[in-house]
């Protein structure tokens, strides 16, 4: 092996949970190393369409990421404030209206591209000189409860007191070290594409729980966007999916407009849609003696509620709160600290699995008392005082 480098943390994965947690530890004062197979400063878009892959980003994650200076190297243009929300049952035109007013608040959240929220966070990194090695093949890691030992392919050796597993859901180190995972396929494609909307869509975020001619689950999402644009993401079972990705263009955006009840007048198509299998994934081993999975590398969930990528970020958070209050002398991979992590992550991530999963059967079933239970219930919860929980609930993630 030709050198060893050491370092308090190595990261290996450089998306946006990666990049996150590099910024933070840097920032904290610890010593990084951000690992990576593939050069993200490459694969992050510079042109001005809109990218196809979005995120809803709660406040308190958009004033963690501003904590970070990285909230700030966002182009203004390319962020929309959500105001409300807006959720439509099966057999209802009447939808659960949620608004940041409900709560006081000043918004539930931001929609924002994934491509700019990666690309103020290589700022960032660089801007910091937080050492990188991209295009760097993992090649074996030796984990124990002491340390860390990573070898990349090019002899590169790297030992650390915690390696942060942010490599994805197919996660390379995961798999290295046995680490199991719950795996549910929901037989379901997410289509996503973006549109130009004729009426304006008033910074609300729609979504309609639908089932189709067979029975089978339908969500459908339409997230706000600048300019009067929006994204969907339609969830749907993978044989209709196959049948949308067929259309044409005109076909696709009749069928948008028609499961949205033309809500916001005539649509225009502004890039192909594309579509991507979705599955619920879980792991009891947030840790493993000094090394730690996060994002999708530890948990991935149905986009209804459009958490996961906050999920990612709340694990950074919960880790570095953990870090900043532990003891002089306590070591990063100690092991009450990381058994403190895994309890808090467990019960959150717990949580959110219970709220998507939970509502994909509930409006998954074709029977005509579940429909109206769900139905009833979303014009139940149409009361101030309830709406008023659920928004600070929401906005509180």
């Amino acid at each position: 092996m030709s050198t060893i480098l050491q370092k308090d943390v190595v990261i290996v994965g450089a998306g946006l949970v990666g990049l996150s947690a590099a910024v933070a530890l840097h920032q904290a004062g610890y010593s990084v190393v951000l690992v990576d197979r593939q050069n993200p400063t490459k694969l992050a878009s510079t042109d001005d369409t809109w990218d196809t892959r979005i995120y809803a980003i709660s406040p308190r994650n958009a004033q963690w990421l501003a904590s970070l200076g990285v909230w700030q190297r966002l182009p203004p243009t390319r962020i929309c404030e959500i105001q409300a929300m807006d959720i439509f049952g099966d057999m209802s035109q009447k939808p659960l209206s949620l608004s940041a007013a409900d709560a006081n608040a000043e918004n539930l959240g931001f929609i924002v591209e994934s491509s700019a929220l990666m690309q103020a966070l290589l700022k960032q990194i660089a801007l910091l000189g937080v050492p990188t090695l991209f295009d760097a093949v993992c090649e074996k890691v030796v984990n124990s409860p002491a340390q860390v030992a990573l070898k990349l392919s090019s002899e590169q050796g790297i030992e650390s007191q915690l390696l942060l597993a942010a490599d994805g859901s197919q996660s390379w180190v995961r798999q290295q070290l046995a680490l199991p995972i719950k795996q549910k396929a929901y037989q379901q494609t997410a289509v996503v594409a973006n549109f130009k909307v004729e009426k304006p869509h008033e910074n609300i975020a729609r979504q309609w729980f639908l089932l189709d001619a067979e029975g089978q689950s339908n969500i459908l999402a339409w997230l706000p966007l600048p300019n009067n644009t929006v994204s969907i993401v339609w969830s749907v079972s993978t044989k209709l999916a196959d049948s949308l990705l067929k259309h044409s263009d005109e076909a696709f955006t009749q069928q948008v407009k028609l499961a949205g009840n033309a809500m916001l007048g005539e649509l225009k198509l502004l890039n192909k849609p594309i579509g991507f299998p979705l599955s619920l994934q879980t792991t009891q081993q947030f840790a493993e003696d000094s090394v730690i999975l996060m994002g999708d590398a530890a948990h991935r969930v149905h986009p209804m509620a459009g958490q996961g990528v906050n999920l990612g970020f709340r694990d950074v958070m919960d880790l570095m709160e953990l870090l900043q209050n532990k003891h002089q002398f306590q070591r990063m991979n100690d092991a009450s600290l990381l058994k403190q992590y895994k309890r808090q992550r467990k019960s959150d991530v717990l949580k959110m699995v219970m709220l998507t999963d939970g509502l994909y059967q509930l409006f998954g079933k074709k029977n005509s008392f579940i429909q109206s239970v769900r139905n009833w219930g979303l014009s139940a919860t149409n009361h101030k005082s309830i709406k008023k929980m659920l928004v600070s609930n929401a906005i509180s993630l």
